[in-house]
């Protein structure tokens, strides 16, 4: 995978340090931070792929685990290094998901994909980044891939806030005029799926699924209501979503998606 010219531009101009630090974007965080903790021994290996500017691998050097961290925009591999203490035990690389050769078979006790997956448009290329993601993962280790989900995208960005058309998006070929299947080239940057698309890319590994869940569910639809919250309104909706996030009536209605699966 190259770094297409508007996946550059894109992350040189967004703030993807500061995405996950408001109440409604904390949610995501929240919840994939509960579940890799769920997984994490005392001396779990961590690889990072497609880190980004760091939050997670940051969350979990501060913690005291070793992570190793791939990144491909060198814009974020900047702030990466701006955000590193000097106690932490960590290093970031620039590379391609789908080519990790530098990294070696069976070695990491935790893998996570939390990004990449957002940018790949083809089922080739996306099998390819799981399967380098698998391979570096220990046997019985656990790997977290992160995927973008069309319908709460379509509810929040198209019909609720009017920042996509959705007439323009069924007449330029992007969201099936029937099933509302969404479809994205490199200049859409994001991928949009559902559940089954994942099913269909999973179903060729031999692995087992954990949970699938649904990480932000509702927030980025509700945000200006949950950014309002006081703090024991949010918690006690934190308390909610992670009693439902895995239930398979809800988890279509989400922003973010993460499948959990052991090697």
């Amino acid at each position: 995978m190259e770094a297409n010219q508007h996946l550059i531009d894109f992350y040189t101009h967004y703030d993807e340090d500061g995405r996950l630090l408001s109440k409604h974007g904390s949610v995501e965080f929240l919840t994939t931070m509960r579940y890799i903790q769920m997984y994490l021994e005392p001396d779990s290996h961590i690889l990072e792929i497609g880190a980004g500017t760091g939050r997670y691998s940051h969350a979990l050097a501060q913690q005291g685990y070793a992570v190793e961290a791939v990144e491909l925009v060198e814009h974020n591999i900047e702030i990466f290094r701006q955000n590193t203490r000097p106690d932490e035990h960590i290093t970031i690389t620039q590379g391609n998901a789908m080519d990790l050769s530098a990294f070696q078979d069976d070695k990491y006790d935790i893998t996570l994909l939390l990004g990449p997956l957002y940018h790949l448009y083809n089922t080739e290329d996306k099998q390819q980044a799981l399967r380098e993601a698998i391979r570096v993962t220990k046997p019985g280790g656990v790997v977290f891939a992160a995927y973008v989900i069309s319908d709460g995208c379509l509810l929040d960005e198209g019909f609720k806030r009017g920042n996509i058309s959705v007439t323009e998006y069924i007449e330029n070929g992007l969201l099936d005029p029937v099933t509302f299947a969404a479809r994205s080239k490199p200049k859409d940057l994001f991928e949009l799926v559902r559940k089954e698309d994942i099913d269909y890319l999973m179903s060729t590994f031999d692995i087992t699924r954990l949970h699938y869940v649904a990480a932000d569910g509702c927030a980025l639809f509700m945000r200006e209501v949950l950014d309002m919250m006081d703090n024991y309104n949010f918690e006690l909706f934190l308390k909610y979503h992670f009693a439902t996030c895995e239930r398979e009536d809800l988890t279509g209605i989400t922003s973010h998606a993460v499948d959990i699966f052991r090697k």
